[in-house]
């Protein structure tokens, strides 16, 4: 099937934790583009971002919280969004082929190896690798395929098994509503998302959200990308037994109002993780509250602290 590349932009931005550059890895046919801050004497820390979001969803304060305990910090956007390949070529899902849980063009594992380019581009051996909603589904693969990569593993919002903590019946229709004509459009959009998925007990930055949504929008619009995206999910295989293997530190982070990805989900990620530290914050839903991001900043920088090369 034919592939359609679309090309990366290269551009430096200013930033206080850093200035970046826009990168690219490749895995086969697809590129993937990614993004460096922090020291390059820093721990290796990868940020895998969830359904139809790009890198620039991670919130910039959250990034620097990282930076300042001692992580270099990568991120990039998933084959689909933002700067990265679009599969145009490989089709759309139906909504008949989503509720069926029919296999997609493309697997949890393809994603899962699209982050291990992103190592190799990097340089990175190994890392700690953090991944929120579909995110955590990408790193739980990634650790379960190439354990050595990972150097502990943190999972937000996400489940281990697309049977686990099933979204509440009104979320999915306004993640999947029709198609939007303009970057303001899709701005609001987006913040209507965050108003149903969102925290309740915390209040959103929405000027934030509006920022990432149109800036997404004039890298890429691709709603079919994210039908291709939510085919992965949906058929991938339950990865418990795969996560029982697994040897290394871990912590699950959900909150206890998450109407996307219940906490059920959360829960199940810690039982099949031997030893894994599960942290479930009152009032947190499917997003990554200012509130609570220093908190989870430090439980990550804890968990690093529990890596040992020799292990």
């Amino acid at each position: 099937m034919a592939r359609v590349v679309r090309p990366v932009p290269a551009g430096l931005r200013g930033d206080d934790a850093g200035s970046m550059t826009t990168s690219t890895a490749r895995h086969g046919e697809v590129r993937i583009a990614y993004e460096l801050e922090g020291s390059p004497e820093g721990e290796p820390l990868l940020l895998i971002m969830g359904l139809g979001l790009s890198m620039d969803f991670w919130p910039e304060e959250f990034r620097r919280l990282l930076v300042a305990r001692g992580f270099r910090v990568a991120r990039f956007d998933n084959r689909d969004v933002g700067r990265s390949t679009h599969l145009a070529g490989l089709g759309v899902p139906s909504a008949v082929a989503l509720l069926t849980r029919r296999a997609g063009p493309y697997r949890l594992v393809d994603m899962a190896d699209d982050a291990r380019a992103v190592l190799d581009a990097v340089g990175w051996d190994s890392a700690h690798v953090v991944g929120v909603s579909l995110g955590g589904m990408i790193a739980q693969t990634l650790a379960g395929r190439h354990p050595a990569r990972v150097r502990s593993l943190t999972s937000i919002s996400s489940t281990p098994s697309p049977r686990i903590g099933r979204p509440l019946p009104h979320v999915l229709p306004v993640l999947l509503g029709g198609p939007v004509r303009d970057r303001a459009a899709a701005a609001e959009r987006m913040v209507r998302v965050f108003r149903v998925v969102g925290s309740p007990r915390y209040p959103h930055d929405e000027a934030a959200i509006r920022e990432a949504a149109a800036r997404s929008f004039d890298q890429a619009h691709d709603p079919d990308g994210i039908r291709r995206q939510l085919a992965a999910i949906v058929s991938a295989e339950d990865r418990r037994p795969m996560l029982r293997r697994l040897r290394l530190p871990a912590l699950v982070v959900h909150g206890d109002a998450d109407p996307l990805v219940r906490p059920s989900g959360g829960r199940a990620t810690a039982r099949a993780l031997a030893g894994a530290k599960l942290v479930t914050y009152p009032g947190m839903g499917h997003d990554l509250p200012a509130d609570l991001q220093p908190d989870i900043a430090d439980e990550i920088a804890s968990l690093a602290r529990r890596w040992s090369p020799t292990r």
